[in-house]
């Protein structure tokens, strides 16, 4: 188990990770976010946090994250005692130029909005190659559905030009996220217009969330490179 004062050791230079933290401040409650991006900024917050002496309280998106971050020394909140929060960084599976992105890789999308829409502050973590002209080029869309719905979901999203597929864990078995709900993948056809495509799965019943997150980011860094520089995008004025 890894110590607070174990963080005190030297650790290689993450450029993306000590951005994503910069903007800490004591006494600020910080949204941790979930999948490696996410990691990277939760291990450098914990390090500045046992460096500088930094308190600070976080929330968590994800059990893994939660698992991590106690590890780490940080302090961790329950969300559902938790109004508002001051910054959260978040990873993202793709995002394009005017900072809408593609989530929920890890299937914690729907945790992930709550916190983003929480948040005074969002910051989303990428590597250059999640850079897409058209979203929905590089990754599928994830869908958390109630295993319910499952059934009539696949079907309003085939009338809709989806073809969805169940998402399976390595061994085969169906992948469940921590609302125990399922998550369907679904290629967004080229053309598709991501706003409408929000508009229609948010009045589909049986969804509980999707990846497409597309007015939730104040901010987004892009890693150029393994370890690189970190260029910066942000939507002016922010969301509030």
């Amino acid at each position: 188990m890894t110590t607070p004062a174990a963080l005190d050791a030297p650790a290689p230079l993450d450029p993306l990770g000590q951005a994503a933290v910069e903007p800490v401040e004591r006494g600020m409650l910080v949204g941790l976010g979930t999948g490696r991006a996410a990691v990277r900024g939760v291990r450098a917050l914990a390090a500045r946090a046992a460096c500088e002496g930094l308190r600070i309280t976080a929330v968590a998106t994800s059990r893994s994250t939660e698992a991590l971050a106690r590890e780490l020394g940080l302090r961790v909140l329950a969300m559902e005692d938790t109004a508002r929060v001051d910054l959260l960084f978040d990873g993202a599976d793709e995002a394009d130029g005017s900072l809408r992105l593609i989530k929920g890789r890890g299937g914690a999308m729907t945790r992930e909005r709550i916190v983003a829409r929480a948040a005074a502050r969002t910051i989303y973590l990428v590597q250059r190659e999640k850079m897409s002209a058209r979203l929905g080029a590089l990754a599928p869309l994830p869908i958390e559905v109630m295993p319910f719905a499952r059934a009539s979901v696949i079907a309003r999203l085939r009338e809709s030009g989806l073809v969805p597929v169940v998402r399976t864990n390595a061994d085969g078995t169906g992948f469940v996220t921590d609302n125990a709900n399922l998550v369907l993948d679904a290629p967004i056809p080229a053309g598709a217009d991501p706003d409408a495509l929000a508009r229609t799965l948010d009045a589909m019943a049986g969804v509980i969330d999707h990846g497409l997150f597309l007015t939730e980011a104040d901010e987004l860094l892009i890693e150029e490179g393994e370890r690189g520089p970190v260029a910066r995008l942000e939507r002016t004025p922010r969301r509030r």
